[in-house]
């Protein structure tokens, strides 16, 4: 087991390893007092990993409250969330409680926003089961559902009390779900750390998985922990987003988030190259690293369907947006354009 350390406005460590899930109740007691707990997942991770969660809490003296709702991105909604909010209230849940995020993204962040909101706020702990959560969603206190207008427009940053990352997990991911997760990877790579960028060219990442999960985290941790609020360099984790986002909503999420990204980051390094915001060689930087973990390039929608997707994005302040984009592979930087300025880069993308 590896541990890397979030130091935000409260820090936490960030467990990485494998066969962590058996191991869950001891390394949960260390970081809380209480022993009443609901364990949130979704109705594909339930059945796979609840039954060795709960048993590993009773062990280490603690009561777990397991819940499951129906898995999928389109139930990451105001219905589902409602849904939580009232088995910790039937539970009896106190704020000296806490809440187990137990899944993928759209557990985490619907776990969490319930936790961020219940009794006006109560512990969580981030227990991701994929690649793309792991590496991303599960560390740096994002917490949201969707609405109808667009992605994660209702949330709240609520940072966990502690992140427990089972590699182990990950092997019964399916391809498309595991290069979800490469997508974020690449994403970091790209914006933060060119040498982890030429790294993951040439290596077998399912067999370094653990370096490269840490690798991933330790980026997050650093930026949060500059930027908790995404004020200013968190903006970065953006990359990709804004259209990849747009992407999303357009396909009704039949496009899952980390194929999404990776279209967005192809879409936005194709029109910061031709608008002159990246110099020449970050499209090919991208559309290299996307190809190496078979994550698509092109995007089936066209200029006028992600230009109203991405208008109704929460990262819009008024009449502009900050737009991510790579100072050189390795660097990002944002360049704000107001909404005839994100017309123009969204054309150039295509």
């Amino acid at each position: 087991m590896e541990t890397v350390m979030v130091n935000a406005s409260r820090a936490y460590p960030v467990h990485i390893g494998g066969g962590l899930l058996d191991q869950c109740g001891g390394l949960i007691a260390q970081a809380t007092r209480s022993r009443r707990c609901a364990v949130v997942t979704d109705s594909v991770v339930g059945p796979l990993y609840a039954g060795r969660v709960c048993a590993s809490l009773e062990q280490a003296g603690f009561t777990p409250l397991p819940y499951a709702f129906p898995a999928g991105e389109e139930n990451k909604n105001l219905s589902t969330y409602g849904g939580i909010l009232e088995f910790l209230a039937q539970s009896r849940l106190t704020r000296s409680d806490f809440v187990i995020a137990l899944g993928g993204g759209v557990t985490g962040d619907m776990a969490g926003f319930a936790a961020a909101t219940y009794q006006r706020g109560v512990d969580y702990i981030q227990m991701p089961t994929t690649f793309l959560a792991a590496s991303d969603s599960s560390v740096g206190g994002k917490t949201a559902v969707d609405l109808e207008a667009g992605k994660n427009l209702a949330g709240a940053f609520w940072q966990p009390r502690l992140v427990v990352c089972d590699t182990d997990t990950f092997s019964t991911l399916t391809e498309d779900a595991f290069a979800d997760g490469a997508a974020e990877t690449v994403k970091h790579a790209l914006i933060a750390d060119r040498d982890f960028l030429e790294f993951l060219m040439t290596a077998d990442i399912r067999q370094s998985i653990q370096q490269v999960v840490r690798r991933n985290v330790e980026i997050k941790a650093a930026v949060v922990g500059e930027d908790e609020f995404e004020r200013g360099t968190r903006k970065f984790l953006n990359f990709g987003h804004t259209l990849g986002h747009a992407i999303e909503k357009c396909s009704r999420y039949g496009v899952t988030h980390g194929h999404g990204v990776a279209m967005g980051m192809v879409l936005a390094a194709r029109a910061a190259e031709r608008l002159g915001y990246s110099p020449a060689g970050t499209l090919d930087a991208a559309l290299a690293a996307n190809k190496r973990f078979g994550l698509p390039t092109a995007c089936p929608y066209t200029a006028d369907e992600l230009y109203r997707a991405a208008t109704g994005d929460k990262k819009r302040d008024g009449g502009s947006i900050d737009v991510v984009v790579l100072a050189e592979p390795g660097r990002a930087k944002t360049v704000r354009l107001d909404l005839e300025g994100l017309r123009a880069f969204v054309e150039a993308a295509l």
